[in-house]
């Protein structure tokens, strides 16, 4: 009974942070609360994530304040097409004595931002999302871990593919949430104007320790889930995946490839946070709707009938619920 009770104060201590962190992030950010939302949800679970948007939106800012209100170590990565692996991760360098020593590259650092991933080759690609997998980079033959909790945020600029190197499915796969960033609104946009016009300095203070975020992430995998929530979200992964039993019309229409075993996962964990940060102590089958967007239309392929008819990721994966 103890136990009980330790585990409903510590999801009111999380819902309380994330009330105190979205406070916080919004002295700098205007609006863009649901992508808030989705990033700290992809933090507390131990996920990655991708920010898809437009030049000019504040991406980078968004992810260094991010790390600034959780007191967290924050490097930023451009990439570019002549970026190499050991750009990222490291190298061994030879010191005065004339022994090597390991020589950490920025991906050592619990928040990391790689700025327009798709701009870099494959294999500082596949370098990068080796870390994010294994949580550690291998340098001459030497396993170094990477620090606890690591976290990565890629940016995608979605107008711009000239020059670029897309990202297969398969490494896609790898980051829990794919979070589209819009437009502001013309009120958002006027209060952006005047804050960043202006001499004005908000001062952040930091909310949440690497500690506390190491706990949260334990307590999200603590949160039981009832059986038919959990056959709720397997099932939607399930009804993504063309010709199987379970697949729709319209997913046999329009979709050429779905949602493999890790987007069922990903859909238990973001449900089990988002319903943790409403204050829920179990989550239910809205919770699971809530980010299955984010978890799955990175995951599904489009055909082309789909691209004829202008039938989007979004559209598909709102006909399954």
């Amino acid at each position: 009974m103890s136990q009980y009770h330790s585990d409903v104060q510590a999801v009111d201590a999380l819902a309380q942070s994330y009330r105190d962190l979205s406070k916080e992030i919004g002295k700098v950010i205007v609006g863009q609360e649901e992508v808030v939302k989705a990033v700290i949800i992809s933090l507390f679970s131990n996920g990655h994530s991708l920010l898809v948007g437009v030049p000019g939106l504040a991406k980078t800012l968004l992810v260094s304040t991010i790390s600034e209100v959780l007191d967290l170590d924050f490097k930023r990565i451009q990439f570019t097409p002549d970026l190499m692996p050991s750009d990222i991760t490291g190298s061994e360098l030879l010191d005065e004595a004339r022994n090597f020593k390991f020589s950490r590259g920025p991906l050592f650092a619990n928040i990391v931002l790689a700025d327009e991933i798709n701009r870099t080759p494959p294999k500082t690609q596949a370098a990068l999302l080796e870390a994010m997998q294994e949580r550690s980079v291998t340098v001459s033959g030497v396993r170094h871990a990477l620090p606890n909790p690591f976290f990565v945020l890629a940016t995608q600029n979605p107008i711009e593919q000239e020059g670029t190197y897309p990202l297969p499915e398969a490494q896609l796969d790898r980051f829990m949430f794919n979070i589209p960033l819009d437009y502001p609104t013309y009120e958002e946009e006027i209060a952006v104007v005047k804050g960043t016009t202006a001499n004005v300095k908000n001062q952040l203070n930091h909310i949440v320790t690497g500690n506390q975020i190491v706990e949260f992430q334990q307590l999200i995998r603590k949160i039981p889930i009832a059986d038919n929530v959990l056959e709720y979200a397997v099932g939607l992964s399930s009804k993504t995946r063309p010709g199987r039993e379970k697949a729709t019309k319209m997913v046999n229409d329009y979709i050429s490839w779905g949602a493999g075993p890790r987007a069922s996962q990903y859909l238990v964990l973001g449900a089990k946070c988002h319903a943790a940060i409403t204050g829920k102590y179990s989550p239910d089958i809205e919770d699971v709707q809530a980010i299955a967007t984010y978890v799955l239309r990175h995951r599904i392929v489009r055909n082309y009938r789909a691209e004829a008819d202008g039938v989007t990721e979004e559209a598909i994966i709102r006909s399954l619920f």
